[in-house]
């Protein structure tokens, strides 16, 4: 429940201001307090008495104005609130917070609260689009900040396409989503990696597989929204990176990733081994672009690092969770990666089974124990699943 929450809502200059006075209202329904700062830009297309009247607070523009006790306006907010959620949310206010630029009442509470940052942009379909704007989410996106993806429709100047506001509902679940997630991962450090790895053959080509890394970054989002320091370390994959991440670090080889992997381990308590590691490299790569002949061609292979072999060794008192997919024998097979690579609990699933494994966002598993038990989980969404994964680890904490 959001009841008794703290939301300060940030309302920059865009047409779209005019729904602010619904997500408010909304938020007022499920009895949370709601504080309104509006950028100058904001206040020529609604008035702060709207929305004061309908937050029943008074409502900050003025970068220097005291709201009560002497307190000054973005000290007093940025520690009041709970969540601080921007929207409509302009290229302009991320463009200063992604660069650290505080010259106004919003961009001066951002700066200095230490609450959950929820942005919602909202601007026409080119100016989103723009590598400028698009990178400045990137920044702010790996700063730990939140971000709900605009809509695509008719935008106020009459073009179509992407950059209309999210819907008042989307918002608000978002919001309510952040406000009440259980945090029983609070500080807890969890290392997952996710996707494929590539290895060159030459410059244009490589040795990959089937993995879209989907597994491991609903895993990821999962951990983030129970409370964790979450690290992801992932091969080449076309997902969006989750919000609230502790660090992304993008690897390519297996070599690459046993490195990320060994540089982080030390300080995590749980590993989640998600990624689909190849087990074979070319012994010799091109430095030139193969060209094609009538002769054929023959590349020698080499075995790659057994990266959770390695971890297995070290592990001491760490968590350590493995995944195996196979197309035949998979209890067989995976208990025995289970019993080499000293994991807790493998994850097993067969890639015969339709809406299993590689490139869908669905899974069915069994879930194999360092006992032998065996629990077998219908097909669900990875997101689901890595909630249960979750509830798995937590059974498991000291």
């Amino acid at each position: 429940m959001v009841q008794n929450k703290n939301v300060v809502l940030g309302i920059t200059g865009g047409i779209a201001a005019y729904k602010a006075c619904d997500i408010v209202s909304d938020l007022k329904k499920l009895n949370a307090n709601v504080d309104v700062i509006m950028t100058k830009a904001a206040t020529e297309f609604i008035t702060p008495l709207t929305l004061q009247s309908i937050s029943q607070n008074k409502v900050a523009v003025d970068m220097f104005q005291t709201l009560g006790n002497w307190e000054i306006g973005h000290i007093s907010l940025a520690k009041k609130a709970d969540l601080l959620v921007i929207a409509p949310a302009t290229a302009d206010i991320i463009g200063k917070l992604a660069n650290g630029i505080a010259d106004d009442l919003l961009s001066t509470t951002v700066m200095a609260t230490k609450a959950p940052v929820l942005i919602a942009p909202a601007m026409n379909s080119n100016m989103y689009t723009n590598s400028i704007v698009q990178a400045n989410i990137e920044k702010l996106k790996n700063n730990g900040f939140w971000f709900i993806t605009p809509e695509i429709g008719r935008l106020a100047c009459g073009d179509i396409g992407e950059g209309k506001l999210a819907s008042v509902e989307t918002i608000v679940n978002q919001i309510t989503k952040l406000l009440t997630r259980a945090k029983d991962f609070s500080g807890r450090k969890i290392l997952i990696t996710a996707g494929p790895t590539q290895e060159a053959i030459d410059p244009v080509r490589f040795i990959s597989n089937r993995s879209s890394g989907k597994m491991g970054y609903a895993l990821a989002e999962a951990a983030v929204e129970r409370g964790a320091d979450v690290t992801l370390i992932s091969g080449p994959v076309a997902l969006t990176r989750p919000n609230g991440l502790d660090s992304f670090i993008p690897v390519e080889s297996a070599i690459e990733m046993r490195q990320a992997v060994m540089d982080c381990f030390q300080e995590m308590e749980i590993i989640i081994m998600t990624a689909a590691v190849g087990d074979f490299k070319p012994k010799r790569k091109s430095a030139e672009k193969i060209k094609k002949n009538d002769s054929g061609l023959t590349i020698e292979l080499e075995k790659t690092p057994d990266i959770l072999a390695e971890l297995g060794k070290l592990k001491g008192d760490r968590i350590l969770v493995g995944f195996a997919a196979e197309t035949q024998n998979l209890l067989e097979y995976a208990g025995e990666k289970l019993v080499q690579k000293n994991l807790d609990f493998i994850v097993a699933n067969d890639l015969t089974q339709e809406g299993a494994g590689f490139g869908v966002s669905t899974n069915i598993v069994k879930i194999i124990d360092c006992s032998g038990n065996v629990e077998e989980f219908p097909l669900m969404s990875k997101l689901e699943l890595g909630k249960i994964i979750l509830d798995r680890i937590k059974g498991l904490l000291i």
